[in-house]
């Protein structure tokens, strides 16, 4: 009787250390981000099972992000079952040390993965990307990242201030000419 629960455990055992070693992980570092055009990247995955991607990198002070994740499928050689997307900040720039804090989750979609993120602190981050490989050669995946600068609270006064400008020459054009 307890050599079959030895055996069921032994069992049980090697299926979660077959499955733990077969799960990939990758870092990439993408740099400084800036704003205007989107930053591309791509990601692949050598082997069929489960995967977690990690995209380090630094976004400038008063910028909000949009991120993008989408399968690049090859019939019959790659396929990716993209899970989800997670935004994390890092302050010290090391990576699982107690100080990384999730700031925004994506989760997926038929057509992938794509989320944004309002204003964020100067600092680094990093996107974890999380799915399943299903093509017998791995999986493929692209995504981009954009960064758009935020207006600061005085150009919005500015604005504000010169509509103002703007109506009041407006009515009193249209106040003269009756």
């Amino acid at each position: 009787m307890q050599l079959k629960t030895v055996s069921k455990v032994a069992a049980a055992c090697a299926l979660l250390w077959g499955t733990a070693f077969n799960a990939q992980a990758a870092t990439y570092n993408l740099g400084t981000l800036s704003t205007g055009a989107p930053l591309s990247f791509n990601a692949a995955v050598t082997s069929a099972g489960p995967f977690s991607d990690i995209f380090t990198f630094t976004l400038p002070a008063a910028v909000s992000s949009g991120f993008s994740l989408l399968n690049f499928p090859v019939t019959g050689l790659f396929n990716t079952v993209l899970t989800s997307a997670t935004l994390f900040s890092n302050a010290d720039g090391n990576l699982f040390n107690g100080d990384d804090s999730m700031v925004k989750t994506g989760t997926a979609t038929s057509s992938g993965i794509s989320f944004t993120n309002g204003a964020s602190a100067a600092g680094t981050y990093y996107l974890n990307v999380t799915g399943i490989s299903t093509g017998p050669q791995g999986g493929l995946y692209n995504g981009a990242i954009s960064v758009a600068a935020v207006p600061e609270p005085e150009t919005y006064a500015m604005l504000l201030a010169g509509l103002g400008v703007m109506g009041f020459i407006a009515r009193r054009r249209n106040n003269a000419q009756q």
